[in-house]
C-alpha cells in the first residue's frame, strides 16, 4: 500500500515514550500509527470515527490500566472486533492469562525484540484483514453486491435505537418487481438475474445520503432503511426509486403495468422512540411495509403506497 489512508491503523498505547518511539519507528513503515501515554485518552482515540485495526497495549498505565481498557473496548461492539496485543513487563501465567482471557490476540513482554513485535503484528493484521473480508462477504448479496438481508436488519435496529435517542423520524421502503415471475418464465434466469442487477444499481443510485441504506431482501425484493426522514420525505425518495428503475426501460412484454421493468413500494413511517427499537417492533415495522406493499399491488402496480395505522 502506498497511500497513508489506506494502511491499516495501529494504536500504540504506553507511558514510557522511549517505548513509544521504538515502536513507532518500526512499525510507521507499514502501518498508520497512532499512540496514547494513557488508558483515558486510548479510549478516546477509539471511540472516534477511525477506530484503528490493532492496539499494542501497555498493562501499567498512570491511569486506568490497559487490562480495563481492553474489557472496555471489547464491550463495546464498534470495538470489540480490533484486535489487541499486551506489551508488558509483566509476565507471569496469570497476567497472560488474564489478557487473553478479556480477548487479547497475544501477549509481548518486556524489553521486546523489535523484530518480533513487527512479525507478530504483520500476522495479526493480516488475520485481520482476513476477518473483515469474510464479515463483509458475509453481509453482501453475491449476486447484486447490495447489503443483505442480515446487513440490512443491523442497520435498521442502530438507526431505530440512534433515532430514539435523538427524537428523530425513520422509514423503512419495502420494493418488489413487478410481475418478476413471468420475466423470468419468459426472458430466461440469466435475463432475470440480470435485471436483478440493473435494479439494484439504479436503487443505489437513488439512495444519495450516506445514512441511507438499499439491500436485497430476497429473491425480487428489496428494501431500504431511511432515519431522519418523515413520511413526506420518504415518499420523495421512492418515487425516485420507482422512477429510476422505469427510466432503465428494460423491456417486459409480459407485465401486467407497464411494457418495461417496473416497481411496486410500500411505506412506512415511524417517530421513533423506545418503543419501536425492540425486536418485536421492528418485525411489526417490516410487516406494516409489506402491507403497504400489498396494497400498492392491488391498486394496479407501479406505484407507492403508505401505510397508515388506520390499517392496523
Amino acid at each position: 500500500m502506498t497511500e497513508t489512508a489506506d494502511r491499516q491503523s495501529l494504536l500504540i498505547v504506553d507511558d514510557e515514550p522511549m517505548n513509544i518511539q521504538s515502536l513507532a519507528r518500526i512499525m510507521s513503515e507499514e502501518f498508520r500509527v497512532l499512540v496514547a501515554t494513557s488508558g483515558e485518552t486510548a479510549l478516546e482515540i477509539l471511540s472516534g470515527s477511525d477506530i484503528p485495526d490493532l492496539v499494542l497495549l501497555d498493562v501499567k498505565l498512570p491511569d486506568i490500566d490497559g487490562f480495563e481498557v481492553c474489557r472496555r473496548l471489547k464491550n463495546d461492539p464498534r470495538t470489540s472486533g480490533t484486535s489487541v496485543i499486551f506489551v508488558t513487563a509483566l509476565d507471569s501465567t496469570g497476567h497472560e492469562e488474564a489478557g487473553f482471557a478479556l480477548g487479547a490476540v497475544d501477549y509481548v513482554s518486556k524489553p521486546f525484540h523489535p523484530v518480533l513485535v513487527r512479525a507478530r503484528v504483520r500476522t495479526h493484521m493480516r488475520l485481520k484483514q482476513k476477518t473483515d473480508l469474510l464479515e463483509r462477504l458475509a453481509k453482501v448479496d453475491g449476486l447484486t453486491d447490495l447489503p443483505n438481508r442480515r446487513q440490512f436488519e443491523e442497520q435498521l435496529d442502530r438507526e431505530l435505537r440512534r433515532c430514539a435517542r435523538e427524537g428523530l423520524p425513520l422509514s423503512v421502503v419495502y420494493m418488489d418487481i413487478d410481475d418478476f415471475k413471468s420475466y423470468n418464465d419468459h426472458y430466461g434466469h440469466g435475463a432475470g438475474d440480470d435485471c436483478l442487477r440493473r435494479v439494484a444499481r439504479a436503487l443505489k443510485r437513488s439512495a444519495s445520503r450516506p445514512g441511507d441504506l438499499v439491500a436485497r431482501y430476497g429473491g425480487e425484493e428489496f428494501v431500504a432503511v431511511l432515519p431522519n426522514t418523515d413520511r413526506s420525505g420518504a415518499a420523495g425518495v421512492a418515487e425516485q426509486f420507482r422512477s429510476s428503475v422505469e427510466s432503465l426501460a428494460i423491456p417486459h412484454e409480459y407485465a401486467t403495468a407497464a411494457g418495461v421493468v417496473t416497481l411496486s413500494l410500500g411505506l412506512v413511517a415511524v417517530e421513533a422512540d423506545a418503543s419501536v427499537s425492540t425486536p418485536v417492533a421492528q418485525k411489526q415495522l417490516l410487516e406494516h411495509a409489506d402491507r403497504a406493499l400489498y396494497d400498492a399491488k392491488k391498486a394496479g402496480k407501479n406505484r407507492t403506497a403508505v401505510y397508515t395505522p388506520e390499517q392496523s
